[in-house]
């Protein structure tokens, strides 16, 4: 299984400390700190197993990311998970009507995190 990545998250050291941990494990890992950003890196590099995203974002938040994501036909096909701090049964299931395969509750607990990535494949 490819094992490639896409971090979204405005908060750096949330990168960061996912990056480190997933690269131990294996995972190749391409980071951004803005949804638009990503959403184009997802165009012009089809290779990406799975996008974690960060759904609370100041200039576009996780929801309407993966919205254009599912209505992109080039990446619509892509895995996501939506990654937040906002941890109500309620908030999951937004996260998967919003088009998000799975869902990861901050503070992310990794061993969830990779049981969850290795399910996608």
């Amino acid at each position: 299984m490819n094992k490639k990545v896409l971090i979204v998250d405005d908060d750096p050291r949330n990168i960061f400390a996912l990056k480190l941990t997933l690269k131990a494990k294996g995972y190749q890992i391409e980071s951004s700190t803005m949804a638009l950003e990503a959403i184009d890196m997802l165009k012009n590099d089809q290779n990406f197993s799975a996008v974690l995203m960060d759904m609370m974002m100041p200039e576009m938040d996780g929801y309407e990311a993966i919205k254009i994501i599912r209505n992109t036909p080039l990446i619509n096909q892509i895995p996501i998970i939506a990654v937040t701090a906002q941890a109500m049964p309620e908030d999951r299931q937004k996260c998967i009507d919003a088009g998000a395969q799975d869902y990861v509750s901050k503070p992310i607990n990794v061993d969830i995190l990779l049981t969850v990535l290795e399910n996608l494949s």
